[in-house]
Protein backbone atom coordinates (compact mmCIF):
# COMPACT_ATOMS: atom_id res chain seq x y z
CA UNK A 1 0.00 0.00 0.00
CA UNK A 2 2.46 2.40 1.02
CA UNK A 3 4.37 1.90 -2.13
CA UNK A 4 1.47 2.34 -4.16
CA UNK A 5 0.96 5.96 -2.26
CA UNK A 6 4.36 7.17 -3.15
CA UNK A 7 4.23 6.49 -6.72
CA UNK A 8 0.78 8.55 -7.12
CA UNK A 9 2.51 12.08 -7.17
CA UNK A 10 4.96 10.66 -10.04
CA UNK A 11 2.19 9.46 -12.18
CA UNK A 12 0.24 12.27 -11.47
CA UNK A 13 3.11 14.40 -12.86
CA UNK A 14 3.45 12.05 -16.07
CA UNK A 15 -0.13 12.06 -17.04
CA UNK A 16 -0.77 15.90 -16.71
CA UNK A 17 2.92 16.46 -18.59
CA UNK A 18 1.10 14.21 -21.77
CA UNK A 19 -1.67 16.11 -21.43
CA UNK A 20 -1.37 19.80 -20.37
CA UNK A 21 2.54 20.20 -20.16
CA UNK A 22 5.09 20.89 -17.66
CA UNK A 23 3.54 23.98 -15.41
CA UNK A 24 0.20 21.71 -14.57
CA UNK A 25 1.97 18.53 -14.36
CA UNK A 26 4.84 21.01 -11.88
CA UNK A 27 1.45 22.29 -9.78
CA UNK A 28 -0.18 19.04 -9.88
CA UNK A 29 3.28 16.92 -8.55
CA UNK A 30 3.24 19.69 -5.95
CA UNK A 31 -0.67 19.15 -4.76
CA UNK A 32 -0.11 15.71 -4.92
CA UNK A 33 2.63 14.87 -2.98
CA UNK A 34 1.48 17.49 -0.28
CA UNK A 35 -1.59 14.71 0.15
CA UNK A 36 0.64 12.38 0.04
CA UNK A 37 2.65 13.25 2.91
CA UNK A 38 -0.77 13.67 4.80
CA UNK A 39 -2.51 10.35 3.68
CA UNK A 40 1.11 8.75 4.84
CA UNK A 41 0.61 10.36 8.05
CA UNK A 42 -3.11 9.67 8.20
CA UNK A 43 -2.84 6.20 7.48
CA UNK A 44 0.20 4.90 9.50
CA UNK A 45 0.65 8.11 12.05
CA UNK A 46 3.94 8.83 10.68
CA UNK A 47 5.79 10.21 7.79
CA UNK A 48 9.77 9.76 7.19
CA UNK A 49 12.00 12.41 7.24
CA UNK A 50 13.46 11.77 3.49
CA UNK A 51 9.69 12.03 2.46
CA UNK A 52 9.36 15.24 4.41
CA UNK A 53 12.71 16.21 2.55
CA UNK A 54 11.31 15.63 -0.79
CA UNK A 55 7.98 17.02 -0.50
CA UNK A 56 10.02 20.61 1.13
CA UNK A 57 11.95 20.60 -2.49
CA UNK A 58 9.15 19.49 -4.66
CA UNK A 59 7.02 22.68 -3.45
CA UNK A 60 10.07 24.66 -3.72
CA UNK A 61 11.60 23.85 -7.17
CA UNK A 62 8.29 23.17 -7.89
CA UNK A 63 6.84 26.65 -6.73
CA UNK A 64 10.16 28.17 -8.40
CA UNK A 65 9.29 26.21 -11.76
CA UNK A 66 5.70 27.77 -12.06
CA UNK A 67 6.13 31.32 -10.44
CA UNK A 68 9.30 31.88 -12.52
CA UNK A 69 7.59 30.07 -15.53
CA UNK A 70 11.04 27.99 -16.08
CA UNK A 71 11.43 24.58 -15.85
CA UNK A 72 15.13 23.72 -15.21
CA UNK A 73 14.08 24.49 -11.64
CA UNK A 74 11.96 20.83 -11.55
CA UNK A 75 14.54 19.06 -13.61
CA UNK A 76 17.34 20.53 -10.87
CA UNK A 77 14.88 19.14 -7.45
CA UNK A 78 15.47 15.64 -8.83
CA UNK A 79 19.33 15.94 -8.70
CA UNK A 80 19.13 17.57 -5.58
CA UNK A 81 17.09 14.87 -4.25
CA UNK A 82 19.73 12.28 -5.27
CA UNK A 83 22.34 14.16 -3.58
CA UNK A 84 20.72 14.66 -0.69
CA UNK A 85 20.20 10.84 -0.09
CA UNK A 86 23.87 10.48 -1.13
CA UNK A 87 24.69 12.35 1.28
CA UNK A 88 22.84 11.29 4.25
CA UNK A 89 24.16 7.52 3.17
CA UNK A 90 27.76 8.50 2.77
CA UNK A 91 27.47 10.78 6.33
CA UNK A 92 25.76 7.90 7.86
CA UNK A 93 28.20 5.51 7.02
CA UNK A 94 31.44 7.55 7.75
CA UNK A 95 29.87 7.66 11.43
CA UNK A 96 29.48 4.02 11.58
CA UNK A 97 25.70 3.91 11.43
CA UNK A 98 25.07 3.14 7.98
CA UNK A 99 21.23 4.41 7.28
CA UNK A 100 20.62 1.47 5.00
CA UNK A 101 20.50 -0.85 8.22
CA UNK A 102 18.23 1.52 10.36
CA UNK A 103 15.97 0.53 7.79
CA UNK A 104 16.38 -2.64 7.06
CA UNK A 105 18.21 -4.12 10.22
CA UNK A 106 14.56 -4.36 12.08
CA UNK A 107 13.54 -7.22 9.50
CA UNK A 108 17.56 -8.57 8.36
CA UNK A 109 20.70 -9.93 10.22
CA UNK A 110 23.86 -9.00 7.99
CA UNK A 111 27.45 -8.64 8.96
CA UNK A 112 28.27 -4.81 9.83
CA UNK A 113 30.74 -4.77 6.62
CA UNK A 114 27.99 -6.20 4.36
CA UNK A 115 25.61 -3.10 5.73
CA UNK A 116 28.59 -0.95 5.37
CA UNK A 117 29.09 -2.08 1.33
CA UNK A 118 25.22 -2.13 0.86
CA UNK A 119 25.10 1.81 2.26
CA UNK A 120 27.89 2.38 0.42
CA UNK A 121 26.94 1.11 -2.81
CA UNK A 122 23.21 2.71 -2.64
CA UNK A 123 24.76 6.47 -2.22
CA UNK A 124 27.41 5.70 -5.20
CA UNK A 125 23.72 4.47 -6.83
CA UNK A 126 22.56 8.12 -6.15
CA UNK A 127 25.21 9.89 -6.94
CA UNK A 128 25.19 8.57 -10.60
CA UNK A 129 21.21 8.82 -11.08
CA UNK A 130 21.91 12.96 -9.78
CA UNK A 131 24.65 12.90 -12.67
CA UNK A 132 22.90 11.09 -15.54
CA UNK A 133 19.32 13.38 -14.76
CA UNK A 134 21.65 16.49 -15.03
CA UNK A 135 22.89 14.99 -18.71
CA UNK A 136 19.77 13.95 -19.52
CA UNK A 137 17.77 17.01 -18.32
CA UNK A 138 20.04 19.61 -19.86
CA UNK A 139 21.33 17.80 -23.35
CA UNK A 140 17.75 16.55 -24.33
CA UNK A 141 14.18 17.46 -25.01
CA UNK A 142 11.81 17.69 -21.94
CA UNK A 143 9.95 15.31 -23.36
CA UNK A 144 12.87 12.79 -23.13
CA UNK A 145 13.62 14.35 -19.69
CA UNK A 146 10.21 12.65 -18.52
CA UNK A 147 10.11 10.11 -19.82
CA UNK A 148 13.64 9.22 -18.35
CA UNK A 149 12.51 10.99 -14.48
CA UNK A 150 9.45 8.81 -15.00
CA UNK A 151 10.63 5.73 -15.94
CA UNK A 152 14.32 5.31 -16.73
CA UNK A 153 15.28 6.32 -13.28
CA UNK A 154 11.93 3.88 -11.83
CA UNK A 155 13.94 1.25 -13.82
CA UNK A 156 17.14 1.77 -11.97
CA UNK A 157 15.80 2.15 -9.01
CA UNK A 158 14.19 -0.82 -9.54
CA UNK A 159 17.01 -2.96 -10.89
CA UNK A 160 19.09 -2.00 -8.24
CA UNK A 161 17.14 -2.88 -5.12
CA UNK A 162 16.59 -5.63 -6.96
CA UNK A 163 20.36 -6.51 -7.43
CA UNK A 164 20.69 -5.32 -3.65
CA UNK A 165 18.04 -7.98 -2.87
CA UNK A 166 20.05 -10.61 -4.14
CA UNK A 167 23.15 -9.45 -2.28
CA UNK A 168 22.09 -9.26 1.07
CA UNK A 169 20.52 -13.01 0.22
CA UNK A 170 23.83 -14.34 -0.36
CA UNK A 171 24.83 -13.08 3.24
CA UNK A 172 22.20 -13.82 5.11
CA UNK A 173 23.00 -16.37 7.87
CA UNK A 174 22.59 -20.09 7.16
CA UNK A 175 20.17 -21.84 9.22
CA UNK A 176 20.60 -25.34 10.33
CA UNK A 177 18.08 -27.20 8.70
CA UNK A 178 20.42 -30.67 8.54
CA UNK A 179 19.17 -31.67 12.41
Amino acid sequence: MKQLIDFIPLIIFFILFKTSGIFIATGALIAATAVQVALTWFIYKKVEKMQLVTFVLVAIFGGLTIFLHDENFIKWKVTIIYAIFALALLISQFMGKPLIKSMLGKEITLPESIWLRINLAWSVFFVVCAIVNIYIAFNFPLDIWVDFKVFGLLALTLLFTFLTGGYIYRHLPKSDNNQ
